[in-house]
């Protein structure tokens, strides 16, 4: 998990001393007391974090429950737009990120992702049922770190997350 400058700011008033009250933490910043407890939630939570970007429901929902099986936390998104939204605001440790999305497609959040000194270095599987080898050189191309194929096999999937994440972490 990657911290932001108000995840450090944070962290950095309650190194100074731990009984920092939430209230006083978001008047220095300038933040909710909810948001505080948010931040403070996820900066807790060690888990690693999969943003998995699907408009299909048959494929969103036992990929999620799957993946939280396993004791990752999961974060959702329908479409493109919304998937380059949570990867700013979660920092997810990997993204699965289908190809055909409305608003903007795999292809293009791929490419935001990877231009962006931010987020570039997170691994993106691109999950696809297009699965020509045009449409897999393209996808590996444009920055995609893998590229699965649908329908996909879990355990495959879950191995490749599990490869990755370790290059990643390396």
């Amino acid at each position: 998990m990657k911290l932001d400058d108000i995840d450090k700011e944070i962290l950095a008033m309650l190194e100074q001393d731990d009984t920092t009250p939430d209230a006083t933490i978001s008047e220095k910043l300038g933040i909710t007391q909810e948001e505080v407890r948010e931040r403070l939630d996820r900066i807790a939570d060690t888990r690693t974090k999969i943003l998995v970007v699907d408009d299909e429901p048959d494929t969103l929902i036992p990929l999620t429950r799957a993946l939280g099986a396993d004791n990752y936390v999961t974060i959702e998104a329908v479409d493109g737009a919304e998937a380059i939204e949570k990867v700013r605001n979660e920092t997810p440790d990997l993204v699965l990120l289908d190809l055909m999305l409305p608003k903007l497609n795999g292809y293009e959040v791929c490419m935001k992702l990877k231009e962006d000194p931010l987020t570039r270095h997170i691994p993106i599987i691109m999950l696809s049922a297009k699965g020509e080898i045009k449409d897999k050189v393209l996808g590996i191309e444009i920055g995609a770190d893998d590229y699965v194929t649908k329908p996909f096999d879990l355990l495959e999937l879950k191995t490749r997350i599990r490869a990755l994440l370790r290059r990643a972490s390396a």
